[in-house]
């Protein structure tokens, strides 16, 4: 039986250009693995971490375990139970939206609070070599010579998290321009936006076909 863990960080479910993408990408690899493949959901953008999970957690590192509150008990708790849901995953999708040219602030929750756990922290191989899958949207256009090139300050710091930190097997799929549809400043713009967003789909089919191939040349 194969298992998806998927993490969704968008604050939108109507709409959501990475919602829609990882759908699609979702149904390639279940597809493909039959009906005994397992989908395992964490909703962060709708269903946010605690604030203060992460600086909890963090901070009971420090603590001998006898002396911990019940509150430091709790966060670690919960980091472990974040931590199991992707170690026992064959595959990992983490969908998200480029929100103030940085981060979701409700992914580097999930993110920090995962590295508190020893499987995750810097220099574990605890899931090296795994595949995952990153599917980004971006409202605006921010590639090579356009006006906001080098705007996007998050895609290359998840990067960073997924493929250096952690070890993953990335693939990356993006697509821009996702707000052209309701934004009448955008409306030239439109034509363009469909075309990147069904590329971004047709990436998506691909991937889901290309990563059963490595996990039954795994089994």
């Amino acid at each position: 039986m194969t298992t998806i863990f998927r993490l969704d960080s968008s604050i939108r479910t109507e709409g959501s250009a990475s919602r829609a993408v990882a759908d699609t990408l979702e149904s390639s690899i279940t597809e493909a693995e039959g009906p005994d493949t397992s989908v395992v959901r964490r909703d962060v953008g709708l269903h946010p971490l605690p604030n203060d999970v992460w600086s909890t957690s963090a901070f009971a590192g420090f603590v001998p375990e006898l002396d911990r509150t019940a509150e430091q008990v709790a966060a670690q708790t919960l980091a472990a139970d974040l931590a199991d849901e992707v170690v026992a995953a064959d595959v990992v999708v983490v969908a998200t939206s480029l929100y103030n040219f940085g981060v979701s602030q409700h992914l580097k929750t999930w993110i920090d609070t995962m590295i508190t756990d020893p499987r995750f922290a810097p220099g574990s191989e605890t899931v090296k070599g795994k595949p995952a899958f990153l599917v980004v949207a971006r409202g605006g256009g921010y590639g090579e010579g356009t006006p906001r090139e080098g705007w996007d300050h998050a895609t290359a710091y998840l990067r960073r998290i997924f493929e250096d930190v952690w070890g993953l097997d990335l693939d990356v799929i993006e697509t821009e321009l996702t707000l052209a549809e309701v934004t009448p400043q955008m409306a030239e713009l439109r034509d363009l936006a469909r075309q990147q967003l069904a590329e971004s789909h047709d990436a998506a089919r691909a991937g889901g076909r290309s990563v059963t191939l490595k996990l039954r040349r795994a089994a």
